[in-house]
């Protein structure tokens, strides 16, 4: 006879088989725009096979392994970290532990796959924070390697394989140059160098186009892995890191003079003065760090804020994302900074499907992940309150693709142990 289980206030689960799995009683918001109260969502063999409504469907316990009433918590889809070191660093003072930035100028062959560490400290700390999967991405050069996305569980980097490949990632060259510290602000200028730059880029595209469309080239390593981006039928991104409005302009310009598929901005500081010319294109934008300074004197003070809110407007397609500095750590913060475009004119749906859905509709995984749907993994936690407040995300249970992972780490088993004996002294 099979056994069922009802759990009120989850406990720690270490990693097992999958299983039939039953959420019961929950407030689910679904990452799409769309939430569900009362919400029962079950889970077989890592994938979702039930959405309901706890007080109308009517279940057969004997079927599900596992029970768990919920009590009225919130149901999220795994939030999705954007081009993110995480996974490639531990501590950023010690050399030995990045391995993100490689030596060369042009490295589109260079995989992060590969280098990705499951082992990693840092990432016991963002999975606890509703963070389940990451595009995991080199730094560097003017093109920097190629990403892939890794779930923050598995045994090794094969086992935390979402999407090998997805794109490579180019640092289109800077239009302005100078500046100073916002406490020492300094004039900008046009850089000299801005077309030569971009025309080195432009020449590389086209040896590369060249070798692609070539019969019998003789092997190039780096331009072997820029053949995908000019064969029919491929679902490989070029991520064009860019923030200033003539870098995005000239960017859309370039996606179009190459008849790249799937052209993203990352950054993007600009986009929202680009707005039709990025929406006619069909470019997504994968926005920069919102908890950070303006970048001109002139910029109102809240503008990095806003920015999600300006883009919304506009109908241009994006999601969030924290490169920046300790970003390895900071994508902790992730599901904040959608409370804080929240803040800022996004409803509290749309800035969930920012950090959910439309990351995973940039990157091409959403068929799968992104939102809690019939057939797609069954990869979510379960919070307290609201995930997008410090307050309030509180994780008590997290499956990724049907498995069961610990909701702790050893920053809050540090805490559990001196808390007992500093309590017990008092």
């Amino acid at each position: 006879m099979k056994q069922f289980i009802i759990i009120l206030l989850f406990p720690v689960f270490s990693f097992a088989q999958k299983s039939k799995i039953l959420l019961v009683n929950g407030f689910l918001h679904v990452g799409n725009g769309s939430t569900l109260e009362t919400a029962l969502v079950g889970i077989e063999n890592g994938k979702i096979t039930l959405i309901g409504n706890a007080l109308t469907t009517k279940i057969q316990k004997d079927y599900w392994d596992t029970i768990v009433q919920l009590n009225g918590q919130h149901i999220y889809p795994g939030f999705v970290a954007p081009n993110s070191t995480l996974g490639l660093t531990e501590i950023d003072a010690v050399r030995a532990t990045r391995d993100f930035n490689d030596v060369g100028t042009y490295n589109p062959h260079v995989r992060t796959q590969i280098a990705y560490n499951v082992e990693s400290r840092v990432i016991e700390t963002v999975r606890t924070n509703g963070v389940l999967i990451t595009q995991s991405t080199p730094r560097g050069g003017s093109i920097s390697g190629t990403s892939s996305l890794m779930f923050l569980t598995g045994w090794n980097w094969e086992d935390a394989t979402v999407f090998k490949d997805d794109g490579i990632h180019v640092n289109w060259p800077s239009s302005i140059e100078g500046g100073g510290w916002w406490a020492e602000p300094a004039p900008k200028k046009r850089n000299e160098n801005y077309e030569k730059s971009k025309q080195e880029l432009v020449r590389f595209f086209e040896l590369a186009r060249a070798y692609s469309n070539s019969d019998s080239p003789k092997f190039d390593q780096r331009l072997e892995a820029m053949k995908a981006f000019f064969q029919k039928g491929k679902n490989t991104r070029v991520y064009f890191h860019a923030s200033e409005l003539q870098q995005i302009l000239d960017v859309i310009d370039f996606a179009k003079q190459f008849d790249l598929k799937f052209p993203v901005i990352v950054g993007g500081y600009d986009a929202y003065l680009a707005g039709k010319r990025l929406k006619d294109a069909g470019i997504p934008v994968m926005l920069q760090r919102l908890h950070s300074l303006p970048e001109q004197e002139e910029d109102a003070v809240d503008l990095p804020y806003k920015l999600p809110f300006l883009l919304q407007q506009q109908g241009i397609k994006f999601c969030l994302q924290n490169e920046g500095d300790m970003e390895a750590m900071n994508a902790r913060n992730l599901p904040f900074l959608a409370g804080t475009s929240m803040a800022y004119g996004l409803t509290e749906e749309e800035a969930i499907r920012s950090v959910s859905l439309s990351a995973c509709e940039i990157m091409g995984i959403d068929k799968m992940y992104g939102s809690i749907e019939d057939g797609k993994s069954g990869t979510l936690f379960v919070s307290k309150g609201s995930a997008l407040d410090m307050k309030t995300n509180q994780i008590t249970l997290i499956l990724s693709n049907g498995v069961f992972v610990p909701t702790t780490n050893f920053q809050s088993y540090l805490y559990e142990k001196y808390n007992k004996k500093y309590e017990q002294k008092n």
